[in-house]
């Protein structure tokens, strides 16, 4: 411990850069998130998806990215453990950020949308129950986070497609689907104004400070519906229908109308979400921080500097420009084919399923969670509409993120002890 704390700087300069490639890993994957849906509908193409996503996840993951985070992400080890041995939660949290960062990189590259929370959760668990102890893991709450696997894509699935069932019966099927949409769709403006402002109250702006308990972030998601249904509307009454283009495909003017709301979606579910899963990437470098500037006192929360939220942010936008687009495809192209009314009830689906998980703690996964919207909508078409090998493949990259990430931190992390020493 002497050695670490005369050479802090250069600790916290490792520390740091595995820190970016985390954050990198999940602006290159879980992106898809908030963008996946959006350009497999046609809402929006690559190049507006990456921008639009650089300045509202770098907004959430700066501005709402956290003041204090818990020292050891989720809960999963007891902190306790290392009060004798401070610069093993060192090693642990460099050896975690390190393996999923890997893990993440090699995933994104492969176009395989897995949960950035689920790949540092693995790698921490990975490094405590073989470098400390088993009973240093509390593993009620990695029971809880491997049954997230079924519940969250379940749920998202479940309501998307009653969604997209409700805009079959009051749009689609109409028999003039264009005046249906001019009518009903404000209310479902009204829907995404409401979910998304409730998605940024509970899962974004808390970390700043903002103490809005969960019935409070639902009232006042009443006026962002009413914000966004209000501006929406001045949106549709510019979209006139184009008859030459309703003869080639029935449905040509209604889907620009579904189109304007998916923008709305694709911005707000991008800020929420980079307030939201920068932890993945700036917590076990807020706990390195802590332990290194406290002398190695170890305590429950860990103050979250400018800087270590500027690292997340800049890894983020760097991740997301370079590598992102693999991932988008296969969540907006590979699953289903989507248009913007299907991709705005995946889309709504997987936000609803967020603010519900909000409210009762419920432990899920974003990518779980908007991939199990993407299923809903396509089984509203019937299976075969489906691409069975590519879910397949997706499922499978699920359960191994998990022990990549753990058996990566375990070597990791004794690799760190031999290096810095025990």
């Amino acid at each position: 411990m002497e050695w670490m704390l005369e050479h802090s700087m250069l600790m916290l300069l490792i520390a740091g850069a595995f820190g970016f490639l985390m954050a990198w890993g999940v602006g290159a994957n879980d992106v898809a998130n908030a963008m996946g849906t959006s350009v497999g509908a046609g809402a929006l193409t690559v190049k507006q998806a990456v921008l639009i996503a650089i300045i509202f996840e770098f907004a959430g993951a700066y501005l709402a990215g956290g003041e204090v985070t818990a020292t050891v992400r989720k809960g999963i080890v007891d902190a306790g453990v290392f009060n004798e041995t401070p610069h093993y939660l060192v090693y642990g949290m460099m050896a975690a950020l390190l393996a999923a960062g890997i893990w993440l990189v090699v995933a994104s590259w492969a176009g395989w949308p897995v949960s950035t929370t689920h790949s540092i959760v693995g790698a921490i668990v990975g490094f405590a129950a073989v470098g400390v102890g088993v009973d240093a893991v509390h593993w009620n709450e990695v029971g809880s986070i491997v049954a997230s696997w079924v519940t969250s894509p379940l749920l998202a699935g479940f309501i998307s497609f009653f969604l997209i069932k409700s805009v079959q019966r009051l749009v689609l099927n109409q028999d003039d689907p264009f005046q249906s949409a001019k009518r009903v769709v404000p209310f479902y403006m009204f829907l995404v104004g409401y979910v998304m402002t409730a998605v940024t109250l509970t899962k974004g702006l808390k970390h700043i400070g903002l103490d809005v308990s969960f019935a409070a972030s639902l009232a006042w998601s009443l006026l962002g519906g009413l914000a966004v249904a209000a501006v929406g509307a001045l949106f549709l009454r510019r979209i006139k229908q184009d008859p030459e283009a309703d003869r080639q495909f029935r449905f040509s003017s209604v889907e620009r109308i579904f189109a304007v709301l998916m923008i709305f979606t694709a911005c707000a579910m991008a800020f929420a979400h980079g307030s939201n899963d920068v932890a993945n990437a700036v917590g076990p470098l807020a706990a390195i921080n802590s332990v290194i500037v406290n002398q190695g006192v170890i305590g429950e929360e860990a103050a979250m500097p400018s800087w270590i939220l500027l690292v997340g942010a800049m890894g983020i936008v760097f991740g997301l420009a370079i590598l992102g687009a693999r991932v988008m495809a296969t969540v907006g192209t590979k699953i289903t084919a989507l248009t913007p009314s299907r991709g705005f009830a995946a889309e709504l689906g997987a936000a609803t399923t967020v603010v519900l998980a909000s409210g009762t703690g419920l432990p899920i996964s974003t990518t779980h969670t908007l991939v199990g919207a993407v299923l809903g909508v396509g089984m509203a078409r019937g299976i075969g509409s489906l691409n069975l090998r590519v879910i397949g493949t997706i499922f499978t990259s699920w359960v191994v993120t998990l022990p990549a990430g753990a058996l990566l931190s375990i070597l990791f992390f004794y690799f760190f002890k031999g290096l810095f020493g025990a």
